[in-house]
Parts: structure tokens; sequence; C-alpha cells
């Protein structure tokens, strides 16, 4: 699990580093804000711990960037205890608050019960086949441990199938739960965007395969 750890003072980065790195967390480091966002945009991390008092942008600044543009779970660390400041932290959308001075064991029951929180709540719109998995959250599908964005449809359908695997559906009923019952295109338009979801999973899975079931539609056949 990758883990942000944002902190001007660097006996609180090698310290944490330590502890986290024994536990098998992998630790990307970041002094300041600044640092922390170009650390973000390079790595998908799971987790930030986020210090308040920091140069150039705060920890309650980090964390309101964070909270619009990643969906992680953040913990801030702070000196202070006051109510104030706790609601502030909230309120720029921290998950928890940790005074300092705190022991690394107190931080890791808190990382590991927000991300088992975080977790469950993902699982909800994530659906797995194989090595496949579509998440409907973030609207990527990860193949091949790396991760792609479909076009909107395309991700639909295929989220349709894996959700429903070895059912078989007609054209009619994909086009409603997909295009709406409104649309006015033809049953092409659900054979254009089939073939082109097979193109694009050609070559990374042998755990199912999008089926034609003639003169009905379509089924993802699971080889298991």
């Amino acid at each position: 699990m990758n883990v942000l750890i944002v902190d001007d003072d660097p006996h609180i980065l090698h310290l944490l580093q330590v502890h986290l790195s024994e536990e098998s967390y992998i630790v990307h480091p970041a002094k300041n804000g600044m640092e922390a966002l170009d650390v973000l945009k390079k790595t998908a991390c799971d987790i930030a711990v986020v210090d308040v008092m920091m140069p150039y942008m705060d920890g309650f600044n980090l964390t309101r960037e964070i909270r619009e543009k990643y969906d992680i779970p953040i913990i801030l660390l702070t000196a202070k205890g006051e109510i104030e400041d706790k609601e502030r932290g909230y309120l720029s959308g921290t998950d928890d608050y940790l005074v300092k001075p705190f022991e690394p064991k107190e931080l890791l029951f808190r990382l590991k019960a927000l991300t088992r929180r975080y977790d469950k709540q993902e699982d909800k719109d994530k659906i797995r086949i194989g090595g496949i998995t579509a998440d409907k959250k973030k609207y990527e599908v990860k193949m091949e441990g790396r991760t792609f964005l479909f076009p909107l449809k395309e991700f639909e359908l295929l989220y349709l199938f894996m959700s429903r695997p070895n059912q078989v559906m007609s054209r009619d009923t994909l086009i409603e739960r997909i295009w709406g019952s409104e649309y006015e295109g033809d049953e092409r338009t659900v054979d254009v965007h089939v073939k082109r979801l097979r193109e694009r999973l050609s070559g990374h899975t042998d755990d199912f395969r999008i089926k034609t079931v003639r003169g009905v539609g379509y089924l993802l056949e699971t080889n298991r």
C-alpha cells in the first residue's frame, strides 16, 4: 500500500518511514504541500498523512486540494488538540485526526481502520473477473496492473456484462440499460460498441469472452 506522508519535520518523516516500512507500507515522503501534490500526480497513493503546520500550504488547504482531485482517506497530524482545529480539519475533508506527540503504533491502527472502511465502500462499486476489474465509481478498468479509461458506453457495457456473467442479454435489453428507453437508434449501435469492447479486451484476459448469441444478443462467458 502506498502512503503519502507530508510533514516539514525531517525527523517525523524519517520516524514514520521506518515504522510504516516495517509494516510493508510503501512510504512517499513530502516536505510541503506542493511536493505532496507532485507525488500524487506521479503515484497512485492509497492514503495520505498530512501535517497541519507547514510552509507554503498548510495541511487544511492541502487536504482540500487532495479531496477535490483524489478519493483517498486522509489523516491530519497537528500539535494542537483544540476543538476549533478539529472542526477546521473535518470541514477541510479529513477522515481522521491525530494530535502530536503520538505513538507510531496508534497511527498504524488508524491507517488500517481507515483503509478497511474505504475498501468496503469501494467494493460495492467494483467487479472483478480474473485479472480484470471494473470500477464504477471511477469509471476505470484495471488490466494486468495498468489502469485504462474506456469510452463511457463501452465501460457501461463491460460493467453490465461483468455484473451478470453467463447471462444472455438481448440487444433491446442492452439498449434500454445503457442508452435508455428513449434512445431512437437501432441495434447496430450495440454491435459496434461490443466490437470495440472486444478489441480493447483482446490479449488482456483468458478468463472470459463476450460471446454472440445468434438472433438474441450477447453474454459474458466465463472460463471457470
